[in-house]
């Protein structure tokens, strides 16, 4: 069976996510001190206690979402030093949708936890920062559709972009609040069941991200970064990073470009990828995966149940 990690991003986050890993695995334990002391206060007790607005406020889940993922990881390792080899024994690739890709080039030894939280944390911040546009769901349309009326309708003062390719019949768009306007109308006129704003402080993976992209920029420029030991897909091409360049070139540009998560998923299993696990909070990107390759079969991990499901399923 050929396996793939998958790590979610921001959305996924609930509280109470990682609390009873951390009780009951040293692993999971030792990651979270790590994020705690990186950022100087306590993202543990965010992710096990909230309160629901600190935890969702974007500085915030970035790196309580990434620490989490680090923690189910660590704990499956059964050691924080173990997670890489674990990940190259047990997955052929790994990938991460938006902000899980932190957690997937942590999982291919190409980051550090400390330099991912450190980084996810500056990520968040500047992100949080930007108040520029907004962002709506479509459901029930092509992409080619979508695409060419995002086209359509932006001018060189209000654009609107596909911020995010989820899956069949779940896209996202991101731009200026008039060009998200004038979208939502003609696609609707074109056939979408709905368009849904969400709930978000700026026009995420657009080009209106370009200042905290370029200000992310310095911060990699400052980091480690190591050659992946494992394949690590790119959210902008769906291709495999294959050298730190191509990292430190991925993550400031990920802000704002769109997240070809379909790709990505269509990409693995081309490659014989028959099997996901999605390794972190909730199971979002479970549900995306079975609308993509509905063949494929998925395994969530978040809890001491599903971690020792898993591991009796594969003895690991």
């Amino acid at each position: 069976m050929r396996q793939a990690f998958v790590f979610p991003g921001q959305g996924a986050q609930t509280i109470g996510m990682g609390y009873e890993l951390a009780q009951h695995y040293p692993a999971a334990r030792a990651i979270y001190a790590i994020a705690d002391q990186v950022l100087g206060w306590s993202v543990s007790e965010l992710c096990f206690s909230g309160p629901e607005a600190q935890l969702t406020a974007t500085e915030n889940t970035q790196p309580a979402l990434v620490a989490t993922s680090l923690a189910v990881l660590a704990a499956l390792a059964g050691d924080m030093e173990q997670i890489v080899p674990y990940t190259c024994q047990h997955a052929v690739a790994v990938a991460g949708h938006s902000l899980g890709e932190y957690s997937a080039l942590v999982a291919a030894g190409s980051l550090t936890p400390t330099a991912a939280i450190q980084l996810v944390r500056q990520r968040g911040v500047l992100m949080a920062a930007a108040t520029s546009g907004c962002m709506a769901a479509v459901i029930g349309l092509d992409d080619d559709s979508i695409d060419q009326i995002c086209r359509s309708v932006s001018t060189p003062a209000a654009a609107v972009v596909v911020a995010n390719y989820n899956s069949p019949g779940q896209t996202v768009i991101s731009g200026a609040a008039s060009a998200i306007e004038a979208a939502t109308e003609a696609l609707k006129a074109a056939g979408a069941k709905r368009v849904i704003a969400l709930n978000v402080s700026a026009a995420f993976h657009s080009p209106l991200m370009h200042d905290a992209a370029q200000a992310l920029a310095a911060h990699v420029a400052l980091t480690t970064i190591l050659a992946p030991v494992i394949p690590v897909i790119s959210n902008i091409t769906a291709q495999p990073l294959l050298t730190p360049a191509d990292i430190a070139n991925e993550l400031p540009a990920q802000v704002e470009s769109a997240v070809r998560w379909v790709s990505t998923i269509q990409y693995l299993v081309a490659d014989g990828v028959t099997h996901f696990v999605e390794i972190g909070a909730g199971n979002v990107l479970s549900g995306l995966i079975k609308r993509i390759a509905p063949d494929a079969t998925t395994t969530t991990i978040t809890d001491v149940a599903s971690l020792n499901a898993y591991r009796a399923q594969t003895n690991a």
